[in-house]
């Protein structure tokens, strides 16, 4: 004879909150969104795309202080056009415009480089 399976548990946080945090979100303009929230969405992203462009600068080859300005411009572009055309996020809500396109600024640029010069080393050294 079968046991009935009981229920899986919704999977909780410590505070006894459900995942407050679901993937279709991401594409949601009518989803609130706190300010920890965003920035954490903005972070990654921009990580992802520190990384991404990093790999591709060194696998290319490109060189010079132009490439470092386009990733700079691209990253921004990429976060700008996320909050304000997808999310449709008002900036004045969150710090305005320098607060939300700062979000994980330093980190991204710094794993960009990171990529870019180990990439290029080793794949043209």
């Amino acid at each position: 004879m079968k046991k009935a399976k009981a229920p899986k548990a919704k999977l909780e946080h410590q505070n006894g909150h459900g995942l407050p945090f679901k993937f279709a979100k991401l594409l949601d303009p009518e989803a609130s969104w706190d300010k920890d929230q965003l920035g954490d969405v903005l972070h990654w992203i921009r990580q992802v795309a520190g990384l991404m462009c990093g790999l591709i600068w060194g696998a290319i080859p490109l060189v010079g202080a132009v490439w470092i300005l386009v990733f700079l411009v691209l990253s921004s572009g990429i976060i700008y056009v996320y909050y304000a055309q997808i999310l449709k996020i008002d900036e004045e809500e969150f710090g305005g415009h320098g607060a939300l396109l700062q979000e994980g600024l330093f980190a991204s640029f710094s794993l960009f480089l990171l990529a870019w010069i180990v990439v290029y080393s080793l794949a043209h050294f």
